[in-house]
């Protein structure tokens, strides 16, 4: 089985139509394809407008039924914590994210660019990289009681520009109890993604969460699935050995899976 549930396309900030983005999961032997277009922001410049979100909703439902013999297509959404959406109806799923911070009241991009990054570090928590940490984990955490969202997006995305750790070391205690006081609110509530969008980006060499958050997620028994958060419909299955193989490795023996709108358990065995 090949799937993934988090593609963005043309109508928020992917490079592909979405029908091209169909064409070349089946191409690639994928069973499963959920679209997640950015749900609209007044924060967000490259979001679905309230109007381009009427269309997305439309071409998705009409590529479900066209190449319904081919492929199992979802329509799902990536709701960001600055505006949630109304209902979750009528998205088979919902990817819930924290993409912004405040700067003097303003929410600001975290993972737009590093020197947006930096000037979000130094303006809105003087220079103080656990104070930003923290009011992102807090932030994520807050969606333990948004029932419509089922997939905690990215869960480390604070970290993209840290590769080298630039900005604090990944097993600081300090960054690791603000990540463990996360998960332990959010708990088993929700399913969390190994997102590899940014190895596909260049930014990273290892999926979202970074290895030790995902051994802290097994210990906590939390459920996982494993998406490429595809921006680029030539990488949609971006390191999906790898992080399928990381995922093993850690003693993940199941990722959940859509089917027939609910999700289930699948043998990570089966996922390739």
């Amino acid at each position: 089985m090949r799937v993934n549930m988090h593609t963005h396309s043309t109508f928020c900030d992917g490079k592909d139509h979405p029908e091209d983005m169909v064409l070349t999961a089946i191409e690639k032997g994928f069973d499963i394809l959920g679209f997640s277009g950015h749900g609209y922001s007044p924060y967000d410049a490259e979001c679905m407008s309230l109007e381009a979100t009427v269309s997305y909703i439309q071409t998705i439902q009409e590529l479900k039924e066209k190449y319904r013999n081919a492929i199992t297509i979802y329509l799902g959404i990536e709701e960001d914590m600055t505006c949630r959406i109304p209902s979750k109806a009528p998205y088979d799923f919902v990817i819930g994210s924290v993409h912004f911070l405040p700067n003097k009241g303003t929410p600001v991009p975290i993972d737009w660019d590093e020197e947006k990054f930096q000037r979000l570090l130094k303006e809105g928590y003087h220079n103080d990289i656990f104070a930003l940490t923290e009011d992102y984990y807090r932030n994520v955490a807050r969606m333990k009681d948004y029932a419509e969202v089922d997939i905690i997006g990215h869960l480390d995305l604070v970290s993209k520009f840290n590769e080298q750790e630039s900005y604090f070391s990944f097993d600081d205690p300090r960054y690791l109890n603000q990540v463990s006081e996360c998960i332990h609110s959010l708990g088993s509530s929700k399913i969390y993604e190994v997102n590899t969008g940014a190895i596909a980006r260049g930014y990273r060499t290892s999926p979202y969460p970074h290895q030790i958050i995902l051994t802290m997620l097994k210990e906590l028994g939390a459920s996982i699935m494993i998406n490429s958060d595809c921006h680029n419909r030539a990488y949609l299955d971006c390191a999906f050995t790898e992080t399928i193989q990381l995922c093993k490795d850690i003693g993940f023996h199941e990722v959940m899976v859509l089917k027939n709108g609910e999700f289930l358990p699948v043998d990570i065995n089966e996922i390739h």
